[in-house]
């Protein structure tokens, strides 16, 4: 019967073993320490009752050393549970310089996926053994929450956000995909699959889906949109009739600081540019006109997440 109830979902990554010792310690010190206070209030009580000689009770002065002892145990343990805490979230948040980029955008109430190579999933994700995986989530209309238990992973997903999250997997199988935050009366039917699958089987499985790369379906979304008028993807001015161009060229800017008007640097980064994009008055690039339209309603969270895996792509000096 028990092993159909398993107290703990299945170890299948690279964090869940830490995270699961710092969980565990926590279970084994609180049962610790609830025995061990719980044995003292019956064994006073105990002991007490039998001495009801009706003497009257005696101050106590108490003892410093008692006083350092149980003031100064907590705080150790405290101290300690915070810095083992820490280092773990410090490692849940370092990702792997050869992490795979994946986009998974949460909507009411699905979750749909798209790999480098531009396949797209509804529900479900593949993803190769042994591989860091590093995924850009967003969502399109309230707060959802990513869960993979058997990764020991969540991460929020917020309208109007990016937020990430990465994961090693490190056995082959499927796993359980959950929304942790209520999100609607479809909450429950929010769930869908990791298949974790062997590198070659990995490749077989994407050579057979088709669909554009994210950076290939920006670039096309770019140039349909007539972004480049505006936004030169490189140096090559004369295009526009060697006039200056007016927004800031493209190539080799992400990752790097841009000046503003009125003062202050900006990190151009994906909230940057979905910012940018959605609302292009809010950081003014330093002697450049605020003259760019708003795109929000005309673009989805996809369409977004696809121009800013394009203008990553583009390299250069900016």
């Amino acid at each position: 019967m028990w092993k159909d109830i398993p107290l703990v979902p299945e170890n299948a990554s690279t964090i869940a073993t830490q995270v699961d010792l710092l969980y565990w310690f926590l279970v084994a010190l609180t049962v610790f320490f609830v025995v061990l206070i719980g044995a003292v209030v019956v064994g006073l009580v105990a002991y007490y009752k039998k001495r009801d000689d009706g003497r009257k009770a005696v101050q106590i002065e108490g003892s410093t050393a008692l006083e350092l002892i149980w003031t100064g145990l907590p705080l150790l343990i405290v101290v300690g549970l915070f810095a083992w805490g820490t280092s773990l979230y410090v490692a849940m948040q370092k990702v792997p310089a050869d992490a795979v980029d994946m986009y998974v955008v949460g909507k009411q109430w699905m979750w749909k996926a798209q790999h480098p190579t531009g396949v797209r999933e509804i529900q479900d994700l593949h993803v190769p053994v042994g591989q860091a995986v590093r995924v850009t989530l967003t969502s399109e209309d309230v707060i959802h929450s990513y869960f993979i238990p058997a990764f020991r992973t969540k991460q929020d997903v917020v309208p109007g956000r990016y937020t990430q999250m990465w994961f090693e997997p490190t056995k082959i199988g499927t796993y359980d995909i959950f929304c942790a935050e209520y999100c609607g009366t479809g909450h429950s039917a929010m769930i869908g699959k990791v298949t974790v699958m062997e590198r070659e089987a990995y490749e077989r499985w994407l050579s057979g889906s088709t669909g554009e790369p994210p950076e290939v379906a920006g670039r096309n979304l770019f140039e349909s949109m007539r972004c480049g008028s505006c936004h030169p993807v490189d140096a090559a001015v004369k295009e526009i009739g060697g006039a200056p161009p007016r927004g800031p060229l493209l190539a080799g800017l992400f990752g790097k600081e841009v000046d503003l008007q009125g003062g202050g640097k900006a990190l151009m980064n994906d909230e940057y540019i979905r910012e940018s994009i959605l609302k292009p008055q809010a950081k003014i690039v330093a002697n450049y006109e605020p003259v760019m339209p708003s795109y929000e309603g005309q673009l989805g969270e996809e369409q977004i997440l696809q121009l800013a895996a394009y203008i990553k792509s583009l390299k250069g000096s900016p």
